[in-house]
């Protein structure tokens, strides 16, 4: 089925409507790393019902549409889309348990050639239900690896926030779980490709990867420990670019610079050497 570029870039998602409990805002944290160490006071604020908290990543989880349906009603190959990019803002903390509702729309669709794939943005807003105040905005991109040279218009990508050269000012170690994959697609992302052996070898793995969303939240993570102290209200908004996969069980190094603006980042897994967030920026909202 060729793509059909036009109804691609139209694409206008039904509004998605999602209650979620705290058990949820629990399940989320486990699958992202919080509570590997059980005695850690401020990671069992994220997994453990007492005076509970929502980690800020978990809003790029919520009232989120069938992106990889609507993909392949208009001819894009499904099992080879990867994850492009992910930012989210907060407009103010995300409650542990609720009602929210969710609008998507594509907004651009970006050609690279023949062999180099096809970019789709596309944004999310989020509101809160009962009140009907915006909660989160959120901008991202799906990587078609086998569409390129379609046809469609071939644009530069905004460039970049770019990675300081100096040393990082810090670094913090976070492993994943071998079943990492496993329990973070329970958090709504049920793409095969994170649980099926053939179907990830099929799209040119060895074996299934780690969800993107899941590495983000990882780094999150690693974010809020080493420069928020775990305060969940801190971390207001973050961008970055997925450049490589994560296998589950690797261990993700999130190396981070404190810049005036706010905190740059990027991601490797120590096992590969190789960087899988690039790019990356987050706004911390400093102590009062």
């Amino acid at each position: 089925m060729a793509v059909d570029l036009e109804r691609l870039s139209a694409i206008r998602f039904e509004g998605v409507e999602q209650s979620y409990g705290r058990r949820d805002t629990m399940l989320y944290a486990l699958g992202v790393g919080l509570g590997a160490d059980p005695c850690d006071e401020r990671q069992l604020r994220f997994v453990y019902e007492k005076n509970l908290h929502a980690l800020p990543t978990m809003a790029i989880t919520l009232a989120f549409p069938d992106l990889l349906a609507a993909y392949a009603d208009v001819g894009l190959e499904t099992a080879r889309i990867l994850h492009g990019h992910q930012a989210f803002e907060l407009h103010r903390p995300l409650p542990v348990e609720g009602t929210v509702c969710g609008t998507t729309a594509v907004t651009g669709v970006l050609d690279k050639g023949p062999d180099k794939g096809l970019i789709v943005t596309y944004e999310t807003v989020i509101s809160d239900r009962a009140s009907g105040g915006r909660l989160c905005t959120m901008n991202s991109s799906s990587f078609c690896r086998a569409d390129g040279g379609v046809g469609g218009p071939n644009i530069a990508l905004p460039v970049p926030p770019p990675v300081p050269s100096r040393a990082a000012d810090g670094a913090c170690d976070l492993p994943t779980l071998a079943q990492a994959a496993l329990i973070y697609r329970l958090s709504g992302d049920y793409n095969a490709l994170h649980a099926e052996p053939a179907l990830a070898r099929q799209a040119g793995f060895e074996r299934p990867i780690l969800h993107g969303r899941c590495t983000f939240g990882v780094v999150g993570h690693a974010l809020l420990r080493s420069c928020c102290d775990y305060d969940s209200t801190r971390l207001e908004a973050m961008y970055a670019r997925f450049s490589a996969p994560v296998y589950p069980g690797e261990t993700i190094r999130t190396e981070y610079w404190r810049e005036p603006a706010g905190i740059a980042f990027r991601a490797r897994v120590l096992e590969r050497n190789a960087i899988v967030l690039d790019h990356g920026w987050a706004r911390v909202r400093p102590l009062t």
